[in-house]
């Protein structure tokens, strides 16, 4: 569970709420004919953006919001360090066995590419190939949320629009006229704090999410395509630390020898 996520939801929500009741009456802020209008206009037409038979892959990406196994990086480069020990005290076709035993199928996938000897090019195509296609489903999530974003503030703006219609309708009617601007106003509202509470901060964190992720499978290409090559398992680590932070780099040497290497 992504605790950000639905900790900075919660908290949007709870200091709007605040805010409105040091500032006036809540109550005014309640009404289901704009929740109706706004919500179910913005769902709507974000369905009808997308091809039926992809909604159900975009609402499984797009859980990756809130449910997500964080990618370690250091993890990563351990894991190739130990391979890189292995192929180099036992030979490449030993790394089939430690590839049965992962849970990372990406980069079980590249060390048996390596196993069966195919060329370090290829290799790299497959694998940077996969992780193209990777990157467009994850895209399909943050547009789903993206395009909810979009949409919100326009349906904001047609409740708008039916509130003053309904205004100007009863306009000889003095006393109709401040509530009818209210309900008008209030959808505006609604579709406002649905895409900048809701929606864009949760395409932004699948785009953070997508590139964590991206990363992740880079490094695991570069340091299996650097074992295939076999080169020393030193250099590799160095290599590797390329890709983290200076100030996050640690000894990745020993860290795997602690592991059992």
């Amino acid at each position: 569970m992504d605790l950000s996520s639905i900790l900075g939801l919660i908290l949007g929500i709870i200091f709007m709420i605040w805010g409105i009741y040091e500032s006036g009456d809540i109550s005014a802020y309640w009404d289901i004919r704009s929740i109706i209008i706004t919500l179910g206009g913005t769902i709507a037409s974000t369905i009808t953006s997308f091809p039926i038979r992809d909604i159900g892959n975009v609402l499984k990406v797009a859980k990756n919001a809130f449910v997500h196994t964080e990618t370690s990086l250091d993890q990563v480069i351990i894991d190739i360090i130990t391979l890189a020990n292995i192929a180099r005290k036992e030979g490449l076709l030993s790394l089939e066995e430690y590839a049965d035993n992962l849970d990372d199928e990406f980069l079980s996938k590249g060390i048996m590419l390596i196993v069966d000897g195919t060329e370090p090019d290829l290799v790299r195509n497959i694998m940077e190939t996969e992780l193209l296609y990777l990157e467009e489903r994850h895209a399909n999530g943050q547009r789903l949320f993206e395009t909810a974003a979009s949409y919100a503030p326009a349906f904001g703006m047609i409740g708008t629009l039916i509130g003053l219609i309904n205004m100007l309708r009863t306009i000889d009617d003095p006393s109709t006229i401040g509530p009818n601007m209210s309900v008008a106003l209030v959808t505006t509202f609604y579709g406002v704090v649905l895409a900048n509470v809701v929606f864009l901060p949760l395409a932004r964190k699948l785009k953070a999410r997508n590139n964590e992720e991206i990363l992740a499978k880079e490094l695991i290409v570069e340091g299996l395509l650097s074992i295939q090559a076999g080169e020393n398992p030193r250099i590799i680590e160095e290599k590797l630390k390329t890709f983290i932070p200076p100030s996050m780099r640690k000894n990745y040497r020993e860290l795997a020898e602690r592991e059992g290497i």
